[in-house]
């Protein structure tokens, strides 16, 4: 009998794509089992990654563009993706303003912007695409999506109807919302907001009170920026009668969630389900034997969003087998066993450095998931 085996794992960060991390996969598998359909549908949630995973699942392509970073004066060259429809494109805030893009020790979200991100939607846009996706993971910004919006057309506007500065600093000074000049085009797209973040846009669960430190706040900005979107929040409630403050999801991406929410035709979901829709993976595991999946870590945390829970959800709505390989296993990881994961296996032969472990990914999952399928092989 063949067996049909579907590959679903998420990228290793810093190690692999989640291509690759099919292709490891599969190279492991076929050492101990021959009569072995496999399929690739490499994952993503919504954060980093999303873009090549929805590429690579649907034969789309990239499309790279130049724009503003985190700093909008410093210019970045990214790219997002035109799915295989030719309908639908898929954008990664972070390539444009995420953490990575700036050390440490720079981060400022007072004036960091999403301006970037507003030129990658015109970007798509040109294309000509029906629908968006954007995964708005990975942000060091806490702008509200304000820049993001400046970028579409959107006039933000002090009393004296002159423009405000981008960044999150400058929200206070917010007195009017000029519309009038955003590009006709947008109002045809619809855009699907992809995030696992449920937290609202102020306060104490808020976008600057949970995410701000991480972004390079102190006690005192989190505070300021916190007071800021409030603001913006109700200018926005003056202006177009749209309410964004305590919308679940609204302080996703330093509050981009909301920008999204009040000034395109968007929803927000859940950044696994999309993907897991996108790639139609569903119909892969119906008629599959056995499920692979993965990432770099997995903990408890995998429960909240991350890929292989996804993935797990799926296989036990359909009964079917699902090992998880991870770099590291970390804690109260059981809790994922109840969700529908088989087994879950450490890659790691050996104690080892990081750059080591990152550096032979490749063989260690080849190598653990050849185990796996030598044990399957024995029962088929």
């Amino acid at each position: 009998m063949t067996l049909k085996i579907v590959l679903a794992p998420d990228s290793f960060k810093e190690s692999m794509s989640a291509k690759e991390v099919c292709m490891a996969m599969e190279v492991g598998i076929k050492k101990a089992l021959t009569d072995v359909e496999i399929i690739h549908v490499p994952m993503a949630d919504g954060g980093e990654g999303t873009v090549d995973a929805l590429v690579d699942a649907t034969a789309g392509e990239k499309i790279e563009e130049t724009v503003s970073g985190p700093f909008p004066e410093k210019k970045v060259t990214t790219y997002f993706g035109i799915l295989g429809d030719k309908k639908t494109a898929v954008i990664e805030m972070a390539k444009a303003n995420g953490i990575e893009l700036i050390a440490t020790e720079d981060r400022n979200p007072l004036k960091t912007s999403t301006y970037g991100t507003g030129e990658l939607i015109l970007a798509a846009i040109e294309q000509g695409v029906e629908k968006i996706i954007i995964g708005i993971g990975g942000s060091v910004t806490n702008d509200g999506g304000a820049g993001m919006a400046a970028a579409l057309g959107i006039k933000f506007l002090n009393q004296e109807k002159e423009e405000i500065p981008l960044g999150g600093g400058s929200l206070d000074k917010l007195a009017h919302l000029d519309i009038s000049q955003v590009d006709p085009r947008l109002k045809k797209v619809k855009i699907l907001i992809a995030s696992d973040v449920t937290n609202p846009l102020t306060g104490e669960s808020g976008a600057s009170a949970v995410f701000g430190p991480q972004k390079g706040a102190t006690e005192e900005m989190v505070q300021q920026l916190d007071q800021n979107l409030a603001h913006y929040a109700q200018v926005i409630r003056q202006d177009l009668g749209i309410e964004i403050e305590h919308v679940p999801g609204a302080g996703a991406a330093g509050g981009l969630g909301a920008g999204l929410l009040a000034f395109t035709n968007s929803k927000l979901r859940a950044g696994i389900d999309v993907v897991t829709e996108v790639t139609g993976l569903e119909e892969y595991i119906k008629t599959a034997n056995f499920v692979f999946t993965g990432e770099g870590g997995m903990d408890y945390q995998t429960k909240f969003g991350k890929a292989p829970y996804g993935v797990a959800k799926v296989g036990k709505k359909y009964h079917k087998p699902v090992f998880a390989c991870a770099g590291y296993i970390g804690e109260n990881v059981e809790v994922l066993y109840d969700e529908g994961m088989t087994a879950i296996f450490s890659i790691l032969p050996k104690a080892t450095t990081l750059s080591e472990a990152l550096s032979t990914g490749k063989e260690n999952l080849a190598r653990t998931t050849e185990n796996i399928a030598r044990v399957l092989a024995l029962y088929n």
